[in-house]
Parts: structure tokens; sequence; C-alpha cells
């Protein structure tokens, strides 16, 4: 049996460039990659310190943002021409190890990854907090976002104009209480950075979007508790085009897969030129995000809301380099 050559250092760079550019709650990216002593396989962890212990007490938006880098990884992979395996949790007695990512030699690799429109979309994608036109999404390209979704082991439902309002309004009742509970308001202005900061990590004053105007669009306010700081409002989209993702179970393995779900949708939005935001807020309370599940299905996980539709892009936010990322 042939031996497999060990991944050299450029490689292992442009994959952990592609993998931090995948979006995180709040952009605490909490992740740490470490590459094997054979130098074959990249192990994905979560790091503690980077959670948001009030917002998501079970880690399971950490397990979407882990799983957003792991499948940006595996585009850059397929980019390059080799083919990612992947094994979730694999090894039950290292519980911060959430994946393990082995790059094996040049064999082929899944046309759908290989899609050369997906990795460009890697660095493009930035999430918009700005108005959206309102102008309709053709169905061939939200019928692809769904295969996307798919694909990965999620599903996305698409939702008819009330099933919308109703997904709003758990979001609004989210955000009210995140606005009025004084731990979650002061947990997420613990993630906004002034300008001129060094941190890589956060979401930069300069990267908020306004509120709606018309106050239909609940989009988070991370200045809640700072008024001073918020932008002046705008007018958002009256007609709002939104997907659910969601899985069957509601296991960690589950949250992981929704995380490559979510970046493949996002990616595949990205290369039609979409713009996307995520209404994550109703999904932090577990009432609301047992109220979100879609009625027809009785086991219905959801896992984050997705607004996409066509408008400014987004700015982007800052990212720990690759280098800072890894351990050998």
């Amino acid at each position: 049996m042939r031996t497999q050559a060990p991944l050299d250092a450029v490689t292992v760079e442009t994959l952990l460039a592609a993998a931090v550019a995948a979006p995180s709650i709040h952009n605490t990216q909490p992740w740490h990659f470490r590459l094997d002593p054979g130098g074959q396989v990249l192990e994905v962890h979560a790091v503690p310190e980077r959670t948001l212990p009030l917002a998501d007490p079970t880690h399971r938006a950490q397990y979407l943002s882990v799983g957003a880098a792991v499948f940006n990884l595996r585009v850059a992979a397929v980019h390059q021409g080799r083919r990612p395996e992947v094994r979730l949790l694999p090894d039950p007695r290292r519980p911060g190890l959430l994946a393990a990512v082995r790059l094996a030699d040049p064999l082929g690799a899944d046309d759908r990854l290989a899609d050369p429109g997906l990795y460009e979309a890697v660095a493009r994608r930035h999430t918009s907090r700005m108005p959206f036109t309102g102008r309709p999404v053709p169905e061939p390209i939200v019928a692809e976002m769904t295969s996307a979704a798919y694909a990965a082991g999620a599903r996305l439902h698409l939702p008819d104009i009330s099933g919308t309002r109703r997904l709003l309004r758990l979001t609004a009742a989210a955000e009210a209480r995140n606005r009025a509970h004084p731990g979650r308001s002061a947990e997420t202005l613990a993630w906004i950075t002034a300008p001129g900061s060094q941190s890589p990590y956060g979401v930069p004053l300069t990267a908020l979007g306004p509120q709606d105007a018309a106050e239909r669009m609940p989009m988070r306010d991370f200045t809640s508790s700072v008024p001073a700081l918020r932008r002046p409002g705008l007018w958002f989209e009256r007609h709002v085009q939104t997907a659910l993702l969601w899985t069957p179970q509601d296991r960690r393995e589950d949250w992981l897969r929704a995380g490559q779900a979510l970046q493949y949708v996002l990616l595949t939005a990205t290369a039609h030129g979409l713009r996307t935001s995520l209404l994550h807020q109703a999904m932090e309370w577990p009432d609301l995000r047992a109220e979100a599940a879609v009625p027809r299905h009785k086991r219905c996980h959801a896992h984050l809301l997705i607004r996409f539709g066509y408008g400014p892009d987004g700015t982007g936010t800052p990212r720990q380099s690759a280098r800072a990322g890894t351990a050998g």
C-alpha cells in the first residue's frame, strides 16, 4: 500500500485560511486546528473560552460554527484536487475534538464541491445586516440552496408568507427577551470591538447594521444597552425571504452536520450573487426554538433562520490568522 505524503505547510495554510473564513455566532471563531504528528489529518477542536454561556449554554451554536469551518475546509481541499474524508466526533475520550479531516491523495472529488464558484464564494461571503431590495430570488436558485442543505445532511424549509411572519414574530420575541436580560445584553456587547482594535475576534462597530425603522425585521441589536452606539434606523424590505435550517435529530453530530449544511447554503447563495444574514435569536430560548419547528414535521429541530435576497454586500469581520489557529 502506498504511503500518503504529509501535507506541506503551504497546503495547510491555504486550507485553514478557507476554514477560518466561516461564519460564527458573534464572530467568536470557536475553533482550533491541529495537524496530527503524521502530517496527514487536520483535527478541529472546540475552544471553551470562546463560547457564549448565556446565549449558547449547550454549545449548539458553537458546533454550527465549527461545522461551517469544516465545510469550508472541505471545499478548499477539493479545489486543490484532494478528497477530504471527514469523521465527526472521532474520539469519545476527547470531547473537545469535534472533527478529523484526512486529505486523501488525488482520487477524484465530489462533483458538487468541485464547482469553482463555491471556492470563490468562501472569501466573498459576508453577513449583510443592511436592508435588501425585496426582489424575488428565482426558484431555481432557491431549489439549489435547498438541495445543498439536503446533501450536507440537513433540511431547508422555505415558509410561505404566514410562515415567515410566524418565524419573524418568534425572532422578535427572542430579541425583546435578550434586550431585557442584563446578562445577555452584556454578553453580546462584550463581543463588539471598537475601531482600531487589534482583536481578530468579535464584531467591529463598523460592521453593525441598522434596525428596521418599520420594526418588521428583528435584526439583532448588539448595542441595546448602549443606545448612543446604535446606527440610525432604515426601512427594510417589506417582503422578506427566509429559510429555516433544521435536522430530524438533535445530537451533537447533527449540530455539526447542520453547520456544514448552513455553509453549503450560504456559499451557494453567494455564488449566485445573493446576500444573507443569520437570525439566531429564537434558537437561544428553548421554548421559542421548539415553536420555530416546521408544523408538519413531527421531528424537526430548528437551528437557524436565514434571511436572503439581493442588496448591498456585507462588511467583513476580522479573522484569526491560519497560523495562529493551528498547533503541530
